[in-house]
């Protein structure tokens, strides 16, 4: 089948509209800040056989790591028009607990045509500690793990699994209502998806969706061309595990050859007690993001298009772990050191090109309150500083990189929690000198005003986010607790009075300050 360029430019807006329309029914339907104000979730497209044709521009390391493990996942199911599937098992295509994945297939005359998929973060699934982010040792310490599982059988929820996931929750009607946001997203994206393929047929689809794949992977490998061949090592460090293993290394050697890419993560520390592991497809969404932002800006976001970048993981060490590490952190924190390392990398051959390390954590901050009369749970990500570059000085109190959520708004967490914010505000000073100086990071204070727990999950504490061609670092980030030092990561409870204080980091800066 013969494509135009036009044809092909409006079937990749079809398809990206799709997934826009679905995360825009999920926000909206959804009952929890985390989702609703937050924009934690994302929503994606996939073919028959699993490998991403579309997805929105929602959270990075929810869609990436979607496309890395779809394929197993559709290979492992025998599916039937009607079906929903839930998963969150960091091991069988999720991420960490938090991330619950809805995929539904889309078949048209009997045949199995494409599937549809959404994953948003619920600040409660089981974990003994509020907000399921738990500075843990086992994955069974983080809540209720969800294998690839039916929800939806020939269009009609199975009220004994969906009762199941609700009753590990501590408020099940806000829940049922952001799984119930979840479904909708899926039907709407099934419902429109439906009416492009019906248009096109099912074999005129396949053949413009494989026209799609061939142009993303020209783009992609035009791209790569233009990094030098040669062989490029970089090591970063990760502060800790939250059980005592420090300085905990990621070493890469990439190879450049002729628009192809090999990511050796070999001398990588092995698994370590704590929650920093991850698994396979979050490292494969940290390198995947990266080198999809050296692509052009009409790259689609297909298969096609990193079919040019390959990994070799060790398996058994902290990037690549196994069952049953423990993995909250990983998702969110060693991600964000995985897009360093392979940046820096990076810088070595592109060097007006790669900006310094920006704030490198998310800051994690989870809370609430397991009393059955008074119990909430609420989770967020905290900006920071983003790195300075040859084209520009780093932005002040962003997020960045792997993370793509947004603030709650003070007024909304002021309104449903027990919490006071006493401060939200840049942290001066706190950006790398340079040529281009680092973004500044935030200082983000909470007063509670009833006994609660708090969880931390927090980088660059230890090791400050890098500058480039000069330029100085970052500065580290600090926890507090009524103004005395707290870890990295750290769960522990307060009581009325108490103020949290979290400072993120800054952004390295970019060229000699002179």
């Amino acid at each position: 089948m013969s494509v135009n360029p036009i044809e092909l430019a409006l079937f990749a807006s079809r398809l990206d509209a799709v997934c826009d329309e679905m995360g825009a029914v999920l926000r909206q339907a959804a009952f929890s800040p985390n989702i609703r104000d937050r924009l934690d979730y994302s929503c994606a497209i996939f073919d028959r056989e699993g490998r991403l044709s579309a997805q929105a521009a929602h959270i990075p390391v929810h869609l990436g790591s979607m496309a890395h493990a779809m394929a197993e996942i559709v290979a492992a199911v025998d599916w039937a028009d009607g079906d929903m599937l839930v998963l969150n098992d960091p091991f069988l295509g999720g991420t960490h607990l938090p991330d619950v994945t809805l995929i539904a297939p889309l078949f048209l005359d009997g045949r199995l045509i494409a599937f549809v998929a959404n994953r948003a973060h619920h600040a409660d699934i089981g974990a003994a500690s509020p907000g399921s982010m738990p500075v843990s040792r086992r994955l069974e310490d983080e809540g209720l793990i969800l294998p690839p599982t039916r929800l939806v059988r020939s269009g009609a929820i199975d009220a004994d699994v969906l009762d199941r996931i609700l009753g590990a929750t501590r408020n099940p009607e806000d829940a049922r209502g952001d799984f119930l946001a979840q479904l909708s997203a899926n039907r709407v994206g099934l419902s429109r998806l439906g009416v492009l393929v019906t248009e096109l047929g099912g074999s005129g689809y396949a053949a413009i969706l494989d026209a799609l794949n061939h142009y993303g992977e020209r783009l992609a490998r035009s791209a790569l061309t233009a990094i030098p061949d040669g062989v490029y090592r970089f090591e970063d460090w990760m502060d800790d595990d939250g059980q005592g293993g420090v300085e905990i290394p990621i070493r890469l050697a990439m190879q450049v050859s002729d628009g192809e890419v090999t990511l050796d993560f070999s001398g990588t520390a092995p698994q370590v007690e704590g929650n920093i592991n991850c698994p396979l497809a979050v490292t494969a969404a940290a390198v995947l993001y990266v080198f999809r932002c050296l692509m052009p800006r009409q790259t689609p976001a297909c298969a096609g298009s990193f079919g040019p970048i390959r990994l070799q993981v060790p398996q058994g060490c902290f990037l690549n772990a196994g069952r049953p590490a423990a993995v909250a952190a990983g998702n969110v924190e060693t991600s964000s050191r995985v897009v360093d390392v392979v940046m820096g990398a990076l810088a070595q051959a592109l060097p007006e090109a790669i900006p310094a390390a920006s704030h490198g954590s998310m800051n994690n901050l989870a809370m609430g309150c397991a009393n059955p009369e008074s119990a909430w749970d609420y989770y967020e990500t905290i900006g920071g500083g983003m790195g300075a570059g040859a084209r520009g000085g780093g932005w002040s109190g962003v997020q960045t990189h792997m993370t793509n959520t947004l603030n709650t708004p003070v007024e909304v967490l002021e309104s449903r929690f027990p919490l006071r914010v006493e401060r939200y505000s840049l942290r001066a000073g706190s950006g790398g000198l340079g040529a281009r100086p680092g973004g500044d990071g935030l200082i983000r204070a909470f007063r509670f005003l009833a006994p609660s727990q708090v969880t931390l999950l927090t980088e660059r504490r230890r090791f400050a986010p890098w500058g480039i061609a000069g330029g100085q670092s970052g500065s580290k980030g600090h926890n507090r607790l009524n103004g005395q030092p707290l870890a990295s990561k750290v769960s522990l409870g307060v009581e009325p009075g108490d103020l949290i204080c979290v400072e993120t980091p800054g952004g390295g800066g970019w060229g000699d300050p002179g």
